[in-house]
């Protein structure tokens, strides 16, 4: 499969800088993939479009401040360091720029040394192994020194970091916001559960290879990235007596929907589980484990639109961003959204 199947015009203009000072204040486009009809409408309104006895399976990862400056110690040159996953108690693993001025044994001073790395294996595409010493505890010196890992097609600076978390976020551990749950407020999720549906969550910490291109034209020789996820008991229990009872399992986000996918794949059923999923969902495939999706405008010819695809179909999802272009939607994290039903 070729990956210009996936690719489309997007004018720049189009890719959101900013949140909206209101978060259930961006536009939705409401998608039918039986009759292929499409609503314009703002997400304000979703719950027009959710009954009771439906549950929406929310991603409660929260995005650490992950971008950290700092120098190196004994030369004093500035080095980049994004934070990607812990491997074990005070190691990481990184991205560095510029790689080239890191090797092993490097020892890089963020702060006022507060918080030091040292490096302690090469890896590729700039990749790193760092080992930190700091007093006290880490998250807290994290927070003081870190920024946020906004994605690179965002230029502008952001205030408030909170409005890059879900209201719901608990979990400390992504890269990256599962961004299709921006939209929702504390009020909007109390609307929505006075009405009879349900909310479940589960935890997927986003990782920076969400915001890649795929590089490669056939699309199955692509290499996929892996990140962490885990459904607990009560997760598990309750999708599968929604299903039983034959309420929709209406999933919030591409993530919360790889988490879902992986264990309908593994186990058959909603079944409490961790590890690391690369599952990569692009047609033919089929999706087996939701009954809708809220989801973000996703990049050309990425993974993300692929998976959109394979729920809805490739060519009402591109029929649909053509009609998102022509109505001037805004793209990307914090754009506006898209419910496929």
């Amino acid at each position: 499969m070729d990956i210009k199947q996936y690719d489309f015009e997007l004018p720049e203009e189009l890719i959101a800088q900013v949140p909206l000072e209101n978060r259930s204040s961006s536009r939705l486009m409401v998608c039918n993939r039986r009759t292929n009809e499409i609503e314009h409408r703002h997400f304000s309104q979703i719950t027009e479009y959710l009954n009771s006895g439906d549950c929406l399976v929310l991603n409660d990862t929260r995005v650490l401040p992950a971008r950290l400056y700092g120098a190196k110690e004994d030369t004093g040159g500035k080095v980049e360091v994004l934070l990607l996953h812990q491997t074990e108690k005070d190691e990481w693993e990184v991205l560095v720029k510029p790689a080239k001025k890191v090797k092993v044994g490097t020892r890089i001073v963020f702060g006022e040394g507060q918080l030091t790395a040292e490096c302690t294996e090469l890896q590729e595409h700039g990749g790193r192994k760092v080992k930190f010493s700091y007093g006290g505890i880490f998250l807290e010196v994290l927070d003081s020194l870190g920024e946020m890992p906004l994605p690179p097609y965002i230029k502008e600076q952001l205030p408030d970091r909170e409005r890059y978390q879900t209201v719901y976020a608990k979990e400390e551990g992504s890269a990256a916001a599962p961004t299709a749950g921006l939209h929702f407020t504390e009020d909007l999720l109390e609307e929505l559960q006075a009405k009879g549906i349900e909310i479940a969550y589960l935890t997927l910490h986003v990782g920076l290879g969400t915001f890649r291109p795929v590089s490669v034209d056939n699309v199955e020789e692509h290499d996929m990235h892996a990140e962490f996820y885990q459904l607990n008991q009560q997760t598990a229990d309750q999708l599968n007596e929604v299903r039983q009872r034959g309420g929709r399992i209406i999933s919030v986000g591409t993530t919360s929907t790889r988490t879902l996918e992986t264990i309908i794949r593994d186990h058959g059923t909603f079944t409490a589980a961790s590890g690391w999923t690369d599952i990569f969902i692009y047609p033919p495939q089929t999706l087996k484990a939701i009954d809708g999706l809220i989801t973000n405008f996703h990049l050309p010819k990425s993974t993300l639109i692929m998976l959109v695809s394979a729920f809805a179909g490739r060519d009402f999802i591109l029929e649909a961003y053509r009609k998102a272009v022509e109505e001037r939607y805004r793209f990307f994290s914090f754009g506006d959204a898209m419910f496929i039903t």
